[in-house]
């Protein structure tokens, strides 16, 4: 019988083959960039690249980069401005404008996409998927797919109201308080693991065994600067006119439970996509990938079937 050492190994080993280096934004800025290609002579499915959450960091997804490698994926992905080793000096992650990361990401696909093979996927997570999304409108980036998973496209602020939620954001940056943080948030225990993973609180700890490896990872809870930034480019990026532009197949994976992103905005944005397949799951967390088997396995199958119909 194995350990549970022997279990966790993928996904606290980064791959042997994997190449990781430094990629520079437009303006200069350092971002860790991890390229794990197939093995020489064999020809890749195509090319994916990863967008994680906030306070997310390369290794949280090994195993899942791993997956997608056995598939035959080239697969990349990256620590975002301000998170993992591409800190620099922003406090906590807490950006308080997002337009810095869409300029990173569109450039980067852009890089991405000139050396590799297609077709070409993007998969973003949470703020990912946020960040994802608005590329797509801003940028038009020459993708073959898209998929979303658990996007945040808009904050779920319960039991504030939503519509009040962005006011208070803002009042609280105007009045001196931009770069506090959100005292309410949890930043580890069994709350947290509840919300995040759900039925799987070993791949819960794999987060918490990378912060005792890299202390530096864990940037903690927003500021109330950082959740102003969310909600002033979910409102001018998620409107019907300017998703209705994306014409890209787009998968949408989201959870009816979720405590950290609104169900209502992401089924809002889903009937107004052209190209959008939603599946919710009635009792996922939030961390659909990092869940449970029988809802994990599920969600990468789904992910397999739709990229192999849509990125041929």
């Amino acid at each position: 019988m194995l350990a549970m050492n022997d279990l966790a190994a993928p996904r606290r080993t980064r791959p042997s083959d994997a190449v990781f280096s430094q990629w520079r934004a437009q303006d200069g800025w350092p971002l860790r960039r991890m390229d794990w290609a197939q093995p020489p002579g064999v020809e890749a499915r195509g090319s994916l690249i990863f967008a994680s959450g906030r306070g997310d960091f390369i290794e949280k997804y090994l195993e899942i980069y791993g997956w997608w490698h056995s598939a035959g994926w080239n697969v990349t992905a990256f620590d975002w401005r301000g998170q993992g080793h591409s800190r620099g000096d922003i406090v906590g992650g807490n950006l308080t404008d997002f337009g810095p990361l869409i300029e990173d990401f569109g450039a980067l696909i852009a890089d991405w996409r000139a050396g590799s093979p297609g077709p070409h996927v993007a998969v973003g997570h949470s703020m990912g998927g946020h960040l994802l999304l608005r590329t797509l409108v801003d940028k038009r980036p020459a993708l073959d797919a898209a998929v979303l998973i658990a996007p945040m496209l808009l904050v779920n602020s319960k039991p504030i109201p939503p519509v009040l939620s962005p006011w208070i954001a803002g009042f609280m940056s105007l009045i001196g308080r931009r770069d506090r943080r959100l005292a309410r948030a949890p930043t580890h225990g069994p709350r947290r693991q509840r919300a995040l993973t759900g039925s799987s609180p070993e791949r819960y700890e794999d987060e918490t065994w990378w912060w005792g490896q890299e202390p530096a990872f864990n940037i903690g809870v927003p500021s109330w600067g950082w959740l102003r930034a969310a909600f002033r480019s979910a409102a001018a990026t998620f409107t019907p006119a300017k998703l209705a532009e994306v014409e890209l197949p787009v998968l949408i994976l989201a959870t009816e439970i979720d405590r950290l992103v609104s169900i209502g905005a992401i089924r809002r944005a889903a009937a107004l996509l052209p190209q959008a397949e939603l599946h919710v799951y009635p009792d996922a967390a939030h961390e659909i990938l990092r869940e449970g088997d029988p809802i994990r396995l599920d969600a990468l199958e789904r992910i397999d079937a739709f990229l192999a119909g849509r990125a041929r």
